[in-house]
Protein backbone atom coordinates (compact mmCIF):
# COMPACT_ATOMS: atom_id res chain seq x y z
CA UNK A 1 0.00 0.00 0.00
CA UNK A 2 1.36 3.12 -0.65
CA UNK A 3 1.55 6.10 2.02
CA UNK A 4 -0.78 9.13 1.28
CA UNK A 5 -0.08 12.46 1.41
CA UNK A 6 -2.84 15.11 2.46
CA UNK A 7 -1.77 18.00 1.06
CA UNK A 8 -2.03 20.63 -1.91
CA UNK A 9 0.94 20.04 -4.19
CA UNK A 10 2.89 23.05 -3.90
CA UNK A 11 2.72 23.16 0.14
CA UNK A 12 6.77 23.02 0.70
CA UNK A 13 5.95 21.47 3.79
CA UNK A 14 4.36 18.61 1.83
CA UNK A 15 7.59 18.41 -0.58
CA UNK A 16 10.06 17.68 2.24
CA UNK A 17 8.06 14.28 2.34
CA UNK A 18 8.27 13.97 -1.21
CA UNK A 19 12.38 14.47 -1.60
CA UNK A 20 12.77 12.35 0.82
CA UNK A 21 10.68 9.37 -0.56
CA UNK A 22 12.91 10.18 -3.88
CA UNK A 23 15.97 9.47 -2.11
CA UNK A 24 14.70 6.32 -0.29
CA UNK A 25 12.41 4.75 -3.16
CA UNK A 26 9.63 4.83 -0.89
CA UNK A 27 6.54 5.17 -2.62
CA UNK A 28 4.11 8.27 -1.52
CA UNK A 29 1.59 9.76 -3.49
CA UNK A 30 -0.61 13.04 -3.10
CA UNK A 31 -4.38 12.37 -2.12
CA UNK A 32 -6.48 12.92 -5.22
CA UNK A 33 -8.81 16.28 -5.26
CA UNK A 34 -7.63 18.06 -1.94
CA UNK A 35 -8.78 21.42 -1.84
CA UNK A 36 -7.27 23.36 1.58
CA UNK A 37 -9.67 24.73 3.32
CA UNK A 38 -12.46 22.27 2.27
CA UNK A 39 -11.08 18.95 2.56
CA UNK A 40 -8.67 19.57 5.47
CA UNK A 41 -12.34 20.97 7.03
CA UNK A 42 -14.26 17.05 6.47
CA UNK A 43 -14.80 15.09 9.58
CA UNK A 44 -12.55 12.37 8.06
CA UNK A 45 -9.69 14.29 7.69
CA UNK A 46 -10.07 15.78 11.34
CA UNK A 47 -9.95 12.22 12.65
CA UNK A 48 -6.77 11.87 11.26
CA UNK A 49 -5.31 15.50 12.68
CA UNK A 50 -8.12 17.36 15.03
CA UNK A 51 -6.96 20.83 14.37
CA UNK A 52 -6.75 20.08 10.43
CA UNK A 53 -3.12 21.52 9.17
CA UNK A 54 -1.34 19.70 6.76
CA UNK A 55 -0.04 17.60 5.88
CA UNK A 56 -1.09 14.47 6.93
CA UNK A 57 0.37 11.34 6.11
CA UNK A 58 -2.19 8.65 6.11
CA UNK A 59 0.46 5.22 6.66
CA UNK A 60 -1.16 1.64 7.04
CA UNK A 61 -0.59 1.81 11.08
CA UNK A 62 -2.23 5.09 11.28
CA UNK A 63 -1.72 9.17 10.34
CA UNK A 64 0.92 10.92 11.13
CA UNK A 65 1.37 14.46 10.84
CA UNK A 66 3.75 17.59 11.37
CA UNK A 67 6.12 17.74 8.16
CA UNK A 68 9.37 16.94 10.15
CA UNK A 69 8.12 14.44 11.70
CA UNK A 70 6.56 13.33 8.22
CA UNK A 71 9.59 13.25 6.36
CA UNK A 72 11.72 11.60 9.38
CA UNK A 73 8.75 8.76 8.86
CA UNK A 74 9.47 8.33 5.34
CA UNK A 75 13.44 8.24 5.50
CA UNK A 76 13.34 5.54 8.49
CA UNK A 77 11.07 2.95 6.18
CA UNK A 78 14.68 1.93 4.60
CA UNK A 79 17.08 0.94 6.99
CA UNK A 80 20.81 2.68 7.25
CA UNK A 81 19.53 5.75 5.63
CA UNK A 82 22.50 7.64 4.53
CA UNK A 83 19.93 10.51 4.78
CA UNK A 84 20.55 10.26 8.68
CA UNK A 85 24.20 10.39 8.25
CA UNK A 86 26.21 7.10 9.11
CA UNK A 87 27.22 7.66 12.92
CA UNK A 88 25.81 9.33 16.25
CA UNK A 89 27.16 12.82 15.89
CA UNK A 90 26.00 13.01 12.40
CA UNK A 91 22.57 11.95 13.46
CA UNK A 92 22.65 14.51 16.01
CA UNK A 93 24.11 17.31 13.71
CA UNK A 94 21.34 16.63 11.29
CA UNK A 95 18.73 16.78 14.18
CA UNK A 96 20.35 20.33 15.08
CA UNK A 97 20.54 21.81 11.24
CA UNK A 98 16.45 20.69 10.67
CA UNK A 99 15.57 22.04 14.21
CA UNK A 100 17.91 25.56 13.23
CA UNK A 101 15.58 25.21 9.99
CA UNK A 102 12.53 25.29 11.58
CA UNK A 103 13.01 28.06 14.39
CA UNK A 104 15.24 30.24 12.82
CA UNK A 105 14.90 30.05 9.09
CA UNK A 106 11.02 28.81 8.41
CA UNK A 107 9.23 30.74 11.92
CA UNK A 108 11.10 34.11 10.41
CA UNK A 109 10.04 34.34 6.63
CA UNK A 110 6.39 33.41 7.33
CA UNK A 111 6.64 36.19 10.22
CA UNK A 112 8.29 38.85 7.15
CA UNK A 113 5.83 36.96 3.91
CA UNK A 114 2.79 35.99 5.30
CA UNK A 115 1.26 39.31 6.86
CA UNK A 116 2.22 41.22 3.82
CA UNK A 117 0.03 38.29 1.83
CA UNK A 118 -2.82 39.26 4.34
CA UNK A 119 -2.50 36.40 6.74
CA UNK A 120 -2.23 38.26 9.06
CA UNK A 121 -1.99 41.78 10.95
CA UNK A 122 0.92 43.31 9.02
CA UNK A 123 2.99 45.60 11.89
CA UNK A 124 6.35 47.28 10.68
CA UNK A 125 8.22 46.91 14.16
CA UNK A 126 7.50 43.38 13.89
CA UNK A 127 8.56 43.22 10.18
CA UNK A 128 11.45 44.90 10.74
CA UNK A 129 12.59 42.20 14.16
CA UNK A 130 11.20 39.01 12.11
CA UNK A 131 14.11 40.49 8.99
CA UNK A 132 16.95 41.10 11.45
CA UNK A 133 16.24 37.58 12.70
CA UNK A 134 16.23 36.07 9.95
CA UNK A 135 19.48 37.87 9.00
CA UNK A 136 20.95 36.99 12.02
CA UNK A 137 20.32 33.17 11.26
CA UNK A 138 21.26 33.64 7.55
CA UNK A 139 24.62 34.87 8.42
CA UNK A 140 25.23 31.58 10.97
CA UNK A 141 24.52 29.41 8.09
CA UNK A 142 26.42 31.50 5.75
CA UNK A 143 29.21 31.09 7.66
CA UNK A 144 29.11 26.98 8.26
CA UNK A 145 28.28 26.81 4.55
CA UNK A 146 31.68 28.84 3.96
CA UNK A 147 33.50 25.61 4.55
CA UNK A 148 31.05 23.24 3.53
CA UNK A 149 28.98 22.01 0.43
CA UNK A 150 26.38 20.23 2.91
CA UNK A 151 24.57 20.45 6.23
CA UNK A 152 26.27 17.70 7.65
CA UNK A 153 29.47 15.44 5.73
CA UNK A 154 29.37 14.81 2.34
CA UNK A 155 26.30 14.20 0.89
CA UNK A 156 22.29 14.86 1.20
CA UNK A 157 21.20 14.36 4.48
CA UNK A 158 17.51 15.01 5.66
CA UNK A 159 18.58 18.37 7.17
CA UNK A 160 19.54 19.83 4.10
CA UNK A 161 16.01 18.43 2.64
CA UNK A 162 14.24 20.53 5.15
CA UNK A 163 16.34 23.35 5.36
CA UNK A 164 16.31 23.91 1.57
CA UNK A 165 12.52 23.58 1.39
CA UNK A 166 12.49 26.16 4.37
CA UNK A 167 14.86 28.24 2.00
CA UNK A 168 13.06 27.51 -1.19
CA UNK A 169 9.36 29.62 0.37
CA UNK A 170 12.22 33.02 1.21
CA UNK A 171 13.89 32.49 -2.32
CA UNK A 172 10.63 32.09 -4.37
CA UNK A 173 8.37 34.33 -2.46
CA UNK A 174 10.28 37.52 -0.91
CA UNK A 175 13.87 36.75 -0.92
CA UNK A 176 14.81 38.83 -3.64
CA UNK A 177 18.60 38.67 -5.00
CA UNK A 178 19.37 42.21 -3.39
CA UNK A 179 18.82 40.32 -0.24
CA UNK A 180 20.56 36.73 -0.57
CA UNK A 181 23.70 38.46 -2.27
CA UNK A 182 24.65 39.30 1.15
CA UNK A 183 25.07 35.64 1.85
CA UNK A 184 26.97 34.06 -1.17
CA UNK A 185 27.33 30.46 0.64
CA UNK A 186 23.65 30.12 0.92
CA UNK A 187 22.80 31.14 -2.00
CA UNK A 188 25.15 28.87 -3.62
CA UNK A 189 24.32 25.94 -1.32
CA UNK A 190 20.31 26.66 -2.12
CA UNK A 191 20.79 26.61 -6.49
CA UNK A 192 23.13 23.41 -5.98
CA UNK A 193 20.46 22.01 -3.53
CA UNK A 194 17.52 22.77 -5.98
CA UNK A 195 18.78 21.32 -9.01
CA UNK A 196 19.84 17.98 -7.75
CA UNK A 197 17.28 15.68 -9.69
CA UNK A 198 15.23 14.63 -6.56
CA UNK A 199 14.69 18.30 -5.78
CA UNK A 200 14.14 19.24 -9.16
CA UNK A 201 11.85 16.41 -10.00
CA UNK A 202 9.32 17.67 -6.87
CA UNK A 203 10.16 21.46 -6.95
CA UNK A 204 10.60 21.78 -10.69
CA UNK A 205 12.05 25.08 -12.11
CA UNK A 206 12.91 27.60 -9.26
CA UNK A 207 12.91 31.32 -9.77
CA UNK A 208 14.17 33.58 -7.73
CA UNK A 209 11.55 36.64 -6.08
CA UNK A 210 12.25 39.59 -8.33
CA UNK A 211 10.21 42.36 -5.34
CA UNK A 212 8.87 42.09 -1.97
CA UNK A 213 5.21 41.49 -2.18
CA UNK A 214 3.59 45.00 -1.00
CA UNK A 215 0.72 45.00 1.92
CA UNK A 216 -1.88 43.57 1.34
CA UNK A 217 -5.08 45.90 1.64
CA UNK A 218 -7.81 45.33 3.98
CA UNK A 219 -10.28 48.19 2.61
CA UNK A 220 -12.64 46.38 0.58
CA UNK A 221 -13.21 48.27 -3.19
CA UNK A 222 -15.82 51.14 -2.81
CA UNK A 223 -18.63 50.14 -4.96
CA UNK A 224 -20.36 52.47 -7.78
CA UNK A 225 -23.50 54.19 -6.57
CA UNK A 226 -26.52 52.93 -8.59
CA UNK A 227 -28.26 55.88 -10.78
CA UNK A 228 -31.75 55.19 -11.30
CA UNK A 229 -32.93 56.30 -14.51
CA UNK A 230 -35.19 59.41 -14.81
CA UNK A 231 -38.46 57.94 -16.35
CA UNK A 232 -39.78 60.66 -19.50
CA UNK A 233 -42.41 62.85 -19.13
CA UNK A 234 -42.90 62.96 -15.45
CA UNK A 235 -44.90 65.09 -14.02
CA UNK A 236 -43.53 67.69 -11.36
CA UNK A 237 -44.43 67.02 -7.83
CA UNK A 238 -45.54 70.72 -6.48
CA UNK A 239 -44.59 71.62 -3.11
CA UNK A 240 -46.50 70.44 -0.23
CA UNK A 241 -48.17 73.76 1.54
CA UNK A 242 -47.47 73.57 4.53
CA UNK A 243 -50.77 74.17 6.81
CA UNK A 244 -50.63 76.68 9.47
CA UNK A 245 -50.38 75.72 12.90
CA UNK A 246 -53.19 77.03 15.49
CA UNK A 247 -51.75 79.63 18.50
CA UNK A 248 -52.19 77.32 20.76
CA UNK A 249 -50.37 74.52 19.66
CA UNK A 250 -47.27 76.94 18.61
CA UNK A 251 -47.54 77.89 22.10
CA UNK A 252 -47.19 74.30 23.46
CA UNK A 253 -44.51 73.53 21.37
CA UNK A 254 -42.31 76.72 22.93
CA UNK A 255 -40.10 75.80 25.60
CA UNK A 256 -41.49 76.38 29.10
CA UNK A 257 -40.05 79.52 31.06
CA UNK A 258 -37.65 77.90 33.79
CA UNK A 259 -39.38 78.20 36.46
CA UNK A 260 -37.44 79.93 39.99
CA UNK A 261 -35.45 78.22 42.12
CA UNK A 262 -36.27 77.35 45.81
CA UNK A 263 -34.76 79.58 48.64
CA UNK A 264 -32.76 78.22 50.90
CA UNK A 265 -33.54 78.56 54.20
CA UNK A 266 -30.30 79.30 55.63
CA UNK A 267 -30.55 82.53 53.44
CA UNK A 268 -33.66 83.79 55.95
CA UNK A 269 -31.75 83.94 59.12
CA UNK A 270 -29.75 87.22 59.80
CA UNK A 271 -26.39 88.06 59.22
CA UNK A 272 -23.61 86.62 61.57
CA UNK A 273 -22.19 88.99 64.48
CA UNK A 274 -19.04 86.17 63.84
CA UNK A 275 -16.01 88.15 62.70
CA UNK A 276 -14.01 84.73 61.41
CA UNK A 277 -10.92 86.26 60.17
CA UNK A 278 -10.28 87.26 64.12
CA UNK A 279 -10.91 83.65 65.06
CA UNK A 280 -8.65 82.60 62.27
CA UNK A 281 -5.66 84.47 63.61
CA UNK A 282 -6.01 83.33 67.43
CA UNK A 283 -6.18 79.80 66.30
CA UNK A 284 -3.16 79.86 64.18
CA UNK A 285 -1.53 81.84 66.92
CA UNK A 286 -2.20 79.66 69.87
CA UNK A 287 0.94 77.57 70.87
CA UNK A 288 0.06 76.44 73.87
CA UNK A 289 -3.49 75.28 75.98
CA UNK A 290 -5.16 74.92 72.66
CA UNK A 291 -8.39 73.80 74.12
CA UNK A 292 -8.38 76.29 76.29
CA UNK A 293 -7.97 79.30 73.93
CA UNK A 294 -8.93 78.59 70.21
CA UNK A 295 -11.54 76.22 70.74
CA UNK A 296 -12.88 78.12 74.25
CA UNK A 297 -12.86 81.16 72.09
CA UNK A 298 -15.02 79.97 68.59
CA UNK A 299 -17.46 78.34 71.38
CA UNK A 300 -17.77 81.85 73.38
CA UNK A 301 -18.37 83.75 69.72
CA UNK A 302 -21.08 80.70 69.00
CA UNK A 303 -22.90 81.70 72.57
CA UNK A 304 -22.49 85.36 72.10
CA UNK A 305 -23.95 85.03 68.18
CA UNK A 306 -26.87 82.47 69.19
CA UNK A 307 -27.72 84.86 72.25
CA UNK A 308 -28.14 87.76 69.95
CA UNK A 309 -30.36 86.39 67.65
Amino acid sequence: MALVLHAGKNNKNAVKALIAAQYCDVEVKLAENFEMGVTNKSPEFLKMNPIGKVPVLETPEGPVFESNAIARYVTRIKADNPLFGSTLIDYGHIEQWTDFAAMEIDVNISKWLYPRLGYGVHLPLAEEHAIASLKRALDALNTHLASNTYLVGHSVSLADIVMTCNLYLGFSQIMTKSFTSEFPHVERYFWTMVNQPNFKKILGEVKQAESVPPVASKKPAAQPKETKPKAKNEPKKEPKKEVEKPAKAEAAEEEEAPKPKPKNPLDLLPPSKMILDEWKRLYSNTKTNFREVAIKGILVVSVIVLSSQ
